[in-house]
Protein backbone atom coordinates (compact mmCIF):
# COMPACT_ATOMS: atom_id res chain seq x y z
CA UNK A 1 0.00 0.00 0.00
CA UNK A 2 1.50 3.33 -1.15
CA UNK A 3 2.46 5.97 1.88
CA UNK A 4 1.25 8.67 -0.74
CA UNK A 5 -1.38 10.17 -1.75
CA UNK A 6 -1.38 12.32 -4.97
CA UNK A 7 -4.54 14.98 -5.47
CA UNK A 8 -6.20 15.06 -9.01
CA UNK A 9 -7.75 18.16 -10.44
CA UNK A 10 -11.05 15.75 -11.63
CA UNK A 11 -11.42 19.06 -14.79
CA UNK A 12 -8.30 17.82 -16.29
CA UNK A 13 -6.84 14.96 -14.73
CA UNK A 14 -3.50 16.48 -13.94
CA UNK A 15 -2.38 15.78 -10.72
CA UNK A 16 -2.18 18.77 -8.28
CA UNK A 17 0.58 17.77 -5.35
CA UNK A 18 1.45 13.89 -3.29
CA UNK A 19 1.65 14.03 0.35
CA UNK A 20 3.17 11.54 2.72
CA UNK A 21 1.12 9.90 5.10
CA UNK A 22 1.96 9.91 8.62
CA UNK A 23 2.83 6.87 10.49
CA UNK A 24 1.48 5.76 13.28
CA UNK A 25 4.51 6.64 15.89
CA UNK A 26 3.97 10.03 14.38
CA UNK A 27 0.26 10.35 14.89
CA UNK A 28 0.62 8.78 18.56
CA UNK A 29 2.74 11.85 19.58
CA UNK A 30 0.28 14.17 17.65
CA UNK A 31 -2.34 12.70 19.67
CA UNK A 32 -0.55 12.92 23.42
CA UNK A 33 0.20 16.98 21.84
CA UNK A 34 -3.23 17.30 21.27
CA UNK A 35 -4.42 16.06 24.92
CA UNK A 36 -2.03 18.05 26.36
CA UNK A 37 -3.36 20.96 24.45
CA UNK A 38 -6.53 19.95 25.71
CA UNK A 39 -5.34 19.83 29.45
CA UNK A 40 -4.70 23.95 29.03
CA UNK A 41 -7.82 24.42 26.51
CA UNK A 42 -10.37 23.11 28.84
CA UNK A 43 -9.26 25.74 31.66
CA UNK A 44 -9.64 29.04 29.03
CA UNK A 45 -12.61 30.85 29.84
CA UNK A 46 -15.88 30.82 27.08
CA UNK A 47 -15.94 34.06 26.43
CA UNK A 48 -12.05 33.70 25.61
CA UNK A 49 -13.06 30.77 23.93
CA UNK A 50 -15.30 33.11 22.02
CA UNK A 51 -12.65 35.47 20.81
CA UNK A 52 -10.86 32.52 19.44
CA UNK A 53 -13.66 31.10 17.62
CA UNK A 54 -14.00 35.03 16.05
CA UNK A 55 -10.78 35.25 15.30
CA UNK A 56 -10.82 32.10 13.08
CA UNK A 57 -13.94 33.35 10.82
CA UNK A 58 -12.08 36.78 10.46
CA UNK A 59 -9.19 34.43 9.16
CA UNK A 60 -11.30 32.43 6.64
CA UNK A 61 -12.50 35.35 5.10
CA UNK A 62 -8.91 36.95 4.73
CA UNK A 63 -8.29 33.53 3.12
CA UNK A 64 -11.42 33.21 1.49
CA UNK A 65 -9.85 33.34 -2.59
CA UNK A 66 -6.77 31.54 -1.81
CA UNK A 67 -9.34 28.60 -0.45
CA UNK A 68 -12.06 28.87 -2.96
CA UNK A 69 -9.08 28.59 -5.81
CA UNK A 70 -8.17 25.60 -3.66
CA UNK A 71 -11.51 23.84 -3.72
CA UNK A 72 -11.72 24.46 -7.41
CA UNK A 73 -8.75 23.12 -8.17
CA UNK A 74 -9.11 19.63 -5.74
CA UNK A 75 -12.82 19.01 -6.26
CA UNK A 76 -13.94 20.92 -9.18
CA UNK A 77 -16.67 23.06 -7.10
CA UNK A 78 -17.90 26.27 -8.82
CA UNK A 79 -15.40 29.22 -7.89
CA UNK A 80 -18.97 31.23 -6.64
CA UNK A 81 -20.08 28.87 -4.76
CA UNK A 82 -17.00 27.70 -2.97
CA UNK A 83 -16.84 31.50 -2.23
CA UNK A 84 -20.38 31.02 -0.94
CA UNK A 85 -19.23 28.21 1.55
CA UNK A 86 -16.25 30.46 3.43
CA UNK A 87 -19.14 32.87 3.68
CA UNK A 88 -21.10 29.86 5.32
CA UNK A 89 -17.70 28.97 7.44
CA UNK A 90 -17.70 32.33 8.81
CA UNK A 91 -20.79 32.83 9.40
CA UNK A 92 -20.70 29.44 11.87
CA UNK A 93 -17.95 30.88 13.44
CA UNK A 94 -20.03 34.29 14.25
CA UNK A 95 -22.94 32.74 15.61
CA UNK A 96 -20.66 30.41 17.88
CA UNK A 97 -18.48 33.19 19.40
CA UNK A 98 -22.06 34.71 19.82
CA UNK A 99 -23.77 32.13 21.61
CA UNK A 100 -21.54 29.96 22.84
CA UNK A 101 -20.79 30.93 26.23
CA UNK A 102 -24.22 31.58 26.37
CA UNK A 103 -25.00 27.77 25.09
CA UNK A 104 -22.62 26.18 27.78
CA UNK A 105 -22.68 28.37 30.52
CA UNK A 106 -23.86 26.67 33.68
CA UNK A 107 -27.05 26.14 34.92
CA UNK A 108 -28.75 26.72 38.51
CA UNK A 109 -31.03 24.09 39.70
CA UNK A 110 -32.96 23.12 42.75
CA UNK A 111 -33.18 19.73 43.49
CA UNK A 112 -36.25 18.38 45.49
CA UNK A 113 -34.17 17.79 48.52
CA UNK A 114 -33.67 21.49 48.93
CA UNK A 115 -29.65 21.05 47.81
CA UNK A 116 -28.35 23.55 45.11
CA UNK A 117 -27.68 21.83 42.03
CA UNK A 118 -25.24 23.15 39.23
CA UNK A 119 -25.28 21.50 35.57
CA UNK A 120 -21.95 21.74 33.85
CA UNK A 121 -21.31 21.51 30.28
CA UNK A 122 -17.94 20.09 30.94
CA UNK A 123 -15.15 19.29 27.65
CA UNK A 124 -14.04 15.69 27.47
CA UNK A 125 -10.67 15.73 25.30
CA UNK A 126 -9.86 14.61 21.60
CA UNK A 127 -12.71 14.91 19.12
CA UNK A 128 -11.74 13.13 16.09
CA UNK A 129 -13.56 14.02 12.82
CA UNK A 130 -13.53 12.14 9.39
CA UNK A 131 -14.69 14.17 7.02
CA UNK A 132 -15.49 14.18 3.02
CA UNK A 133 -14.46 16.11 0.10
CA UNK A 134 -18.07 18.06 -1.37
CA UNK A 135 -17.51 20.93 1.40
CA UNK A 136 -13.88 20.93 2.04
CA UNK A 137 -14.21 23.90 4.48
CA UNK A 138 -17.78 23.95 5.95
CA UNK A 139 -17.69 20.20 6.46
CA UNK A 140 -14.30 20.83 8.74
CA UNK A 141 -15.46 24.23 10.23
CA UNK A 142 -19.35 22.72 11.21
CA UNK A 143 -17.59 19.94 13.98
CA UNK A 144 -14.16 21.61 14.81
CA UNK A 145 -15.93 25.19 15.88
CA UNK A 146 -18.61 23.67 17.98
CA UNK A 147 -16.00 21.15 19.39
CA UNK A 148 -13.19 23.89 20.02
CA UNK A 149 -16.14 26.66 21.52
CA UNK A 150 -16.82 23.38 24.38
CA UNK A 151 -13.52 23.14 25.18
CA UNK A 152 -12.26 20.10 23.84
CA UNK A 153 -9.31 19.45 21.00
CA UNK A 154 -9.82 18.30 17.37
CA UNK A 155 -8.37 15.81 14.97
CA UNK A 156 -9.38 15.81 11.24
CA UNK A 157 -9.00 13.06 8.88
CA UNK A 158 -10.02 14.75 5.88
CA UNK A 159 -10.69 12.93 2.37
CA UNK A 160 -7.78 12.09 0.66
CA UNK A 161 -8.88 14.16 -2.74
CA UNK A 162 -8.99 17.24 -0.66
CA UNK A 163 -5.56 16.77 1.65
CA UNK A 164 -4.34 20.82 0.58
CA UNK A 165 -7.60 22.05 1.94
CA UNK A 166 -6.91 20.24 5.35
CA UNK A 167 -3.81 20.93 5.61
CA UNK A 168 -4.92 24.94 4.69
CA UNK A 169 -7.27 24.89 7.71
CA UNK A 170 -4.88 24.03 10.14
CA UNK A 171 -2.24 26.87 8.89
CA UNK A 172 -5.22 29.03 9.23
CA UNK A 173 -6.73 28.06 12.37
CA UNK A 174 -2.82 28.66 13.90
CA UNK A 175 -2.99 32.24 11.89
CA UNK A 176 -6.12 32.83 13.76
CA UNK A 177 -4.26 32.46 17.34
CA UNK A 178 -5.63 29.23 18.15
CA UNK A 179 -3.11 27.41 20.13
CA UNK A 180 -1.16 24.74 19.08
CA UNK A 181 -2.16 21.00 18.79
CA UNK A 182 -5.88 22.54 19.57
CA UNK A 183 -6.80 21.44 16.01
CA UNK A 184 -4.06 19.12 13.72
CA UNK A 185 -4.65 17.42 10.55
CA UNK A 186 -4.00 14.32 10.21
CA UNK A 187 -2.12 12.85 6.91
CA UNK A 188 -3.45 9.38 7.65
CA UNK A 189 -4.82 6.05 5.52
CA UNK A 190 -7.78 4.16 6.98
CA UNK A 191 -6.15 1.35 9.04
CA UNK A 192 -4.37 4.04 10.86
CA UNK A 193 -7.83 5.93 11.27
CA UNK A 194 -8.79 2.88 13.20
CA UNK A 195 -5.87 3.12 15.49
CA UNK A 196 -6.89 6.64 16.42
CA UNK A 197 -10.84 5.48 16.80
CA UNK A 198 -8.88 2.63 19.50
CA UNK A 199 -6.35 5.00 21.29
CA UNK A 200 -7.53 6.09 24.85
CA UNK A 201 -7.26 9.89 24.40
CA UNK A 202 -9.77 10.02 21.49
CA UNK A 203 -13.25 10.41 23.16
CA UNK A 204 -15.38 11.26 20.75
CA UNK A 205 -15.70 10.66 16.89
CA UNK A 206 -17.76 12.60 14.14
CA UNK A 207 -18.09 11.27 10.68
CA UNK A 208 -19.83 12.77 7.55
CA UNK A 209 -19.98 10.29 4.68
CA UNK A 210 -21.76 6.97 3.41
CA UNK A 211 -24.09 4.92 5.68
CA UNK A 212 -21.70 2.33 4.36
CA UNK A 213 -18.85 4.08 6.39
CA UNK A 214 -21.04 5.34 9.24
CA UNK A 215 -21.42 1.61 10.30
CA UNK A 216 -17.60 0.79 10.05
CA UNK A 217 -16.79 3.77 11.92
CA UNK A 218 -19.82 3.59 14.68
CA UNK A 219 -18.97 -0.54 15.15
CA UNK A 220 -15.06 0.86 15.74
CA UNK A 221 -15.88 3.37 17.90
CA UNK A 222 -18.44 0.72 19.93
CA UNK A 223 -15.42 -1.53 20.70
CA UNK A 224 -13.86 1.15 22.14
CA UNK A 225 -17.32 3.05 24.29
CA UNK A 226 -16.93 6.18 22.02
CA UNK A 227 -19.07 8.45 21.80
CA UNK A 228 -20.20 8.85 17.89
CA UNK A 229 -21.99 11.83 15.37
CA UNK A 230 -22.77 10.24 12.31
CA UNK A 231 -23.99 12.40 9.52
CA UNK A 232 -24.58 9.74 6.32
CA UNK A 233 -26.32 11.39 3.52
CA UNK A 234 -29.50 10.33 2.02
CA UNK A 235 -31.56 10.38 -1.28
CA UNK A 236 -33.90 13.63 -0.12
CA UNK A 237 -37.31 13.67 -1.53
CA UNK A 238 -38.94 17.04 -2.43
CA UNK A 239 -42.81 17.07 -3.19
CA UNK A 240 -44.56 18.87 -5.95
CA UNK A 241 -47.97 19.00 -4.32
CA UNK A 242 -51.42 19.35 -6.00
CA UNK A 243 -51.38 23.17 -5.10
CA UNK A 244 -47.61 24.23 -6.24
CA UNK A 245 -46.59 27.11 -7.91
CA UNK A 246 -45.08 24.82 -10.79
CA UNK A 247 -42.45 28.22 -11.41
CA UNK A 248 -41.81 27.96 -7.64
CA UNK A 249 -40.99 23.90 -8.09
CA UNK A 250 -39.20 23.89 -11.43
CA UNK A 251 -36.73 26.23 -10.37
CA UNK A 252 -36.35 24.90 -6.82
CA UNK A 253 -35.91 21.41 -8.16
CA UNK A 254 -33.32 22.63 -10.62
CA UNK A 255 -31.02 24.04 -7.85
CA UNK A 256 -31.91 21.40 -5.57
CA UNK A 257 -30.65 18.76 -7.65
CA UNK A 258 -27.18 20.47 -9.38
CA UNK A 259 -25.96 22.53 -6.20
CA UNK A 260 -22.24 21.73 -6.20
CA UNK A 261 -22.54 19.08 -9.04
CA UNK A 262 -25.41 17.11 -7.21
CA UNK A 263 -22.62 16.11 -4.58
CA UNK A 264 -24.63 17.16 -1.55
CA UNK A 265 -25.67 15.04 0.86
CA UNK A 266 -28.66 17.36 1.56
CA UNK A 267 -29.76 17.97 -1.67
CA UNK A 268 -32.77 16.64 -3.72
CA UNK A 269 -32.81 13.62 -5.64
CA UNK A 270 -36.04 12.14 -5.61
CA UNK A 271 -38.82 14.37 -7.06
CA UNK A 272 -42.28 13.23 -6.23
CA UNK A 273 -44.69 14.71 -8.07
CA UNK A 274 -48.48 14.73 -8.11
CA UNK A 275 -50.50 13.35 -10.70
CA UNK A 276 -52.24 16.87 -11.48
CA UNK A 277 -48.78 18.22 -11.88
CA UNK A 278 -47.04 15.74 -13.41
CA UNK A 279 -46.92 16.01 -16.75
CA UNK A 280 -46.74 19.88 -16.90
CA UNK A 281 -43.61 19.71 -14.30
CA UNK A 282 -42.01 17.42 -16.23
CA UNK A 283 -42.04 19.27 -19.15
CA UNK A 284 -40.84 22.07 -17.86
CA UNK A 285 -38.22 20.29 -15.27
CA UNK A 286 -36.83 18.62 -18.46
CA UNK A 287 -36.42 21.66 -20.32
CA UNK A 288 -34.16 23.59 -17.77
CA UNK A 289 -32.01 21.13 -16.87
CA UNK A 290 -31.15 20.14 -20.23
CA UNK A 291 -30.53 24.01 -20.51
CA UNK A 292 -27.26 23.77 -18.49
CA UNK A 293 -23.85 23.48 -19.40
CA UNK A 294 -21.61 21.16 -17.72
CA UNK A 295 -17.69 21.74 -18.35
CA UNK A 296 -14.82 23.72 -16.83
CA UNK A 297 -15.44 25.60 -13.42
CA UNK A 298 -13.58 28.13 -14.19
CA UNK A 299 -15.69 29.57 -17.55
CA UNK A 300 -18.03 31.70 -16.30
CA UNK A 301 -21.11 30.54 -18.53
CA UNK A 302 -20.54 26.90 -16.48
CA UNK A 303 -23.66 26.10 -14.64
CA UNK A 304 -21.99 22.64 -13.48
CA UNK A 305 -18.54 21.37 -13.09
CA UNK A 306 -17.11 18.02 -12.89
CA UNK A 307 -17.71 15.42 -10.24
CA UNK A 308 -14.65 15.26 -7.66
CA UNK A 309 -13.57 12.15 -9.04
CA UNK A 310 -13.23 9.86 -12.08
CA UNK A 311 -14.38 6.59 -10.20
CA UNK A 312 -17.20 8.21 -8.58
CA UNK A 313 -18.61 9.49 -11.93
CA UNK A 314 -18.52 6.11 -13.05
CA UNK A 315 -19.78 4.30 -9.88
CA UNK A 316 -23.10 7.02 -10.67
CA UNK A 317 -23.35 6.07 -14.17
CA UNK A 318 -23.69 2.40 -13.47
CA UNK A 319 -26.37 3.26 -11.35
CA UNK A 320 -27.86 5.27 -13.89
CA UNK A 321 -27.38 2.30 -15.79
CA UNK A 322 -28.83 -0.29 -13.76
CA UNK A 323 -32.13 1.81 -12.85
CA UNK A 324 -32.53 1.32 -16.52
CA UNK A 325 -32.19 -1.74 -17.31
CA UNK A 326 -34.67 -2.39 -14.12
CA UNK A 327 -37.46 0.08 -16.35
CA UNK A 328 -36.41 3.70 -15.56
CA UNK A 329 -36.50 6.10 -18.85
CA UNK A 330 -33.84 8.42 -19.39
CA UNK A 331 -35.40 11.92 -20.29
CA UNK A 332 -31.69 13.34 -20.90
CA UNK A 333 -28.71 13.15 -20.38
CA UNK A 334 -27.21 9.43 -19.24
CA UNK A 335 -24.36 9.17 -21.19
CA UNK A 336 -20.90 9.14 -19.92
CA UNK A 337 -18.54 11.22 -21.83
CA UNK A 338 -15.28 11.05 -23.06
CA UNK A 339 -11.92 12.04 -22.19
CA UNK A 340 -10.20 13.59 -19.60
CA UNK A 341 -12.36 14.82 -16.67
CA UNK A 342 -15.09 13.47 -14.17
CA UNK A 343 -17.43 14.95 -15.95
CA UNK A 344 -20.83 13.68 -16.42
CA UNK A 345 -23.96 15.27 -17.98
CA UNK A 346 -27.06 16.71 -16.08
CA UNK A 347 -29.41 13.28 -16.19
CA UNK A 348 -33.08 13.32 -15.43
CA UNK A 349 -34.66 9.77 -15.50
CA UNK A 350 -38.42 8.91 -14.63
CA UNK A 351 -40.21 5.58 -14.04
CA UNK A 352 -38.31 5.34 -11.39
CA UNK A 353 -39.74 2.21 -8.91
CA UNK A 354 -38.45 0.66 -5.74
CA UNK A 355 -35.68 -1.69 -6.69
CA UNK A 356 -34.10 1.09 -8.68
CA UNK A 357 -30.65 2.55 -7.25
CA UNK A 358 -32.57 5.86 -8.82
CA UNK A 359 -35.07 4.75 -6.25
CA UNK A 360 -33.46 3.03 -3.25
CA UNK A 361 -30.07 4.43 -2.91
CA UNK A 362 -28.13 8.02 -3.20
CA UNK A 363 -26.94 9.22 -6.29
CA UNK A 364 -24.52 11.16 -5.36
CA UNK A 365 -23.90 13.58 -8.92
CA UNK A 366 -26.20 15.37 -11.23
CA UNK A 367 -28.99 12.50 -11.81
CA UNK A 368 -32.59 13.48 -11.14
CA UNK A 369 -35.64 11.07 -10.34
CA UNK A 370 -38.88 11.79 -10.91
CA UNK A 371 -41.64 9.74 -9.33
CA UNK A 372 -45.28 9.98 -10.10
CA UNK A 373 -47.85 9.88 -6.91
CA UNK A 374 -51.48 9.70 -7.01
CA UNK A 375 -51.99 12.56 -4.95
CA UNK A 376 -50.19 14.08 -1.85
CA UNK A 377 -50.96 11.99 0.94
CA UNK A 378 -49.58 9.34 -1.82
CA UNK A 379 -46.72 11.54 -2.14
CA UNK A 380 -45.77 11.89 1.37
CA UNK A 381 -45.69 7.78 1.60
CA UNK A 382 -43.05 7.71 -1.09
CA UNK A 383 -41.08 10.30 0.21
CA UNK A 384 -41.05 8.59 3.51
CA UNK A 385 -41.06 5.21 1.49
CA UNK A 386 -36.70 5.42 2.00
CA UNK A 387 -33.80 3.92 4.67
CA UNK A 388 -32.15 7.35 4.84
CA UNK A 389 -34.16 10.64 6.55
CA UNK A 390 -31.87 13.71 6.45
CA UNK A 391 -33.42 16.06 4.85
CA UNK A 392 -36.59 16.76 2.32
CA UNK A 393 -38.86 19.95 0.53
CA UNK A 394 -42.62 20.49 0.21
CA UNK A 395 -43.55 22.71 -2.56
CA UNK A 396 -47.53 23.87 -1.75
CA UNK A 397 -48.62 27.27 -1.90
CA UNK A 398 -50.74 26.39 1.07
CA UNK A 399 -47.62 26.94 3.70
CA UNK A 400 -49.02 26.05 7.17
CA UNK A 401 -50.64 22.81 5.60
CA UNK A 402 -46.75 22.26 4.06
CA UNK A 403 -45.59 23.13 7.51
CA UNK A 404 -48.13 20.67 9.21
CA UNK A 405 -47.42 18.07 7.02
CA UNK A 406 -43.26 18.72 7.67
CA UNK A 407 -43.99 18.42 11.29
CA UNK A 408 -46.36 15.98 11.87
CA UNK A 409 -45.60 13.09 8.96
CA UNK A 410 -42.16 13.81 7.33
CA UNK A 411 -39.26 11.36 8.71
CA UNK A 412 -36.52 13.09 8.62
CA UNK A 413 -34.25 15.82 10.45
CA UNK A 414 -34.86 18.76 8.06
CA UNK A 415 -37.56 19.89 5.91
CA UNK A 416 -37.17 23.10 3.41
CA UNK A 417 -41.03 24.27 2.51
CA UNK A 418 -40.56 26.29 -1.07
CA UNK A 419 -37.24 26.49 -1.63
CA UNK A 420 -33.96 24.47 -1.11
CA UNK A 421 -31.56 24.86 1.40
CA UNK A 422 -28.08 23.29 2.67
CA UNK A 423 -27.18 24.51 6.32
CA UNK A 424 -27.42 27.68 8.12
CA UNK A 425 -25.47 27.98 11.71
CA UNK A 426 -28.94 28.92 13.73
CA UNK A 427 -30.97 25.43 13.11
CA UNK A 428 -30.42 22.51 13.47
CA UNK A 429 -28.54 19.62 10.92
CA UNK A 430 -28.48 15.88 10.76
CA UNK A 431 -31.11 13.11 10.36
CA UNK A 432 -32.83 9.76 11.15
CA UNK A 433 -32.90 6.42 10.18
CA UNK A 434 -29.75 5.06 7.97
CA UNK A 435 -28.61 8.86 7.33
CA UNK A 436 -26.87 8.88 10.91
CA UNK A 437 -27.67 10.24 14.27
CA UNK A 438 -26.79 13.59 16.54
CA UNK A 439 -27.35 17.28 15.48
CA UNK A 440 -24.82 19.97 14.39
CA UNK A 441 -25.35 24.15 14.13
CA UNK A 442 -28.25 25.54 15.89
CA UNK A 443 -26.03 25.31 19.09
CA UNK A 444 -27.06 21.61 19.39
CA UNK A 445 -23.72 20.68 18.15
CA UNK A 446 -21.70 22.51 21.12
CA UNK A 447 -23.64 19.95 23.42
CA UNK A 448 -22.33 16.89 21.68
CA UNK A 449 -19.34 16.13 22.53
CA UNK A 450 -19.33 17.48 26.77
CA UNK A 451 -19.96 15.86 29.91
CA UNK A 452 -23.21 17.20 31.35
CA UNK A 453 -22.33 16.99 35.21
CA UNK A 454 -24.19 17.32 38.04
CA UNK A 455 -22.89 18.94 40.78
CA UNK A 456 -24.79 18.57 44.17
CA UNK A 457 -24.33 20.93 46.78
CA UNK A 458 -25.75 19.11 49.66
CA UNK A 459 -24.52 21.64 51.82
CA UNK A 460 -22.96 25.76 52.04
Amino acid sequence: MSNQITTINPSNGEQLKSYTKMDLAEVTQIIEESHAAFLQWRLESLEQRAKSVKAIGKALQEHKEEFADLMVKEMGKLPEQARQEIDLCVGICDYTAEHGPEELADEERKPGNGQRGIVTYSPIGIVYGIQPWNFPAYQVVRYSIANIMAGNTVLLKHAENVTGSGLLLEKIYREAGLPENVFRTLVISHETSDEVIAHSLVRGVTLTGSDGAGRKVATQAAKHLKKTVLELGSNDAYLVLDDADLDVAVDTCVMGRVFNTGQTCVAAKRFVVTEANYEAFKERYVEKMKALKVGDPTQSDTDVGPMARVDLRDQLHKQVEESVSKGARILCGGEKPEGKGAFYPVTVLENVEPGQPAYDDELFGPVAALIRAKDDEDAMRIANDSRYGLGGGIISKDVQRATELASKYFDTGMVFINGFGVATPEMPFGGVKDSGYGREHGGFGMHEFVNVKAINVVKE
